[in-house]
């Protein structure tokens, strides 16, 4: 595991344009707040693929503030950080209301709730502390998102999971991933 924390973390302190989302993230000093899903999949999976970065839909940022839960908010935000960076679309979601959304129980935190995103290796999120240093979170640790295993969590539905993958078309764009159509008894649910 500490291989792949090492890697995870190497590769995106050698990448100025990730560092500089990173960074401009960081300044917003939202509470519990981080960078995950494509942001942070698809930038392994291009390396492991040998390729140049993939454009993403959306820079999925996430943070977990009770005290104001507002959408309202999330969209000031988004706005604050289109007039940082025009060239990024924003996706800014506080998950202390997202259960709702979902159907869930109420998050305790970012690490919960990304544990009902819908892939292992989506369910992962990074950001730089004010040491400068990477900080991640990986409720089904890391080894799915290097292995380029691509597998529902427990916790999500697998009907809407597997119109995703058909959706998402990412062995099109990323050959080598293996993907499975099944939940996995390794986890608990």
């Amino acid at each position: 595991m500490q291989e792949l924390e090492n890697k995870l973390i190497e590769i995106i302190e050698n990448d100025i344009w990730m560092t500089k989302i990173l960074k401009i993230v960081r300044d917003l000093n939202l509470n519990d707040c981080w960078i995950g899903a494509g942001f942070v999949r698809n930038k392994v999976w291009d390396e492991k693929h040998k390729k140049d970065r993939t454009e993403l839909n959306d820079i999925d940022i996430i943070y977990f503030d009770k005290s104001n839960s507002s959408k309202e908010y999330d969209l000031q935000l988004e706005n604050k950080l289109r007039k940082l960076n025009s060239n990024l679309k924003w996706s800014v979601k506080n998950q202390a209301r997202m259960h709702v959304r979902n159907g869930h129980t109420q998050y305790s935190s970012c690490n919960q709730a990304i544990s009902f995103w819908p892939e292992t290796a989506t369910s992962i999120a990074v950001r730089l502390n004010f040491n400068n240093q990477i900080e991640y979170i990986a409720p089904y640790g890391l080894e799915d998102l290097f292995n380029l295993l691509v597998r529902p969590t427990p916790k999500f539905d697998l009907t809407i999971y597997n119109a995703r993958i058909k959706n998402k078309k990412w062995q099109e764009k990323w050959s080598k991933l293996e993907i499975e159509t099944g939940y996995n008894d390794r986890f608990d649910n």
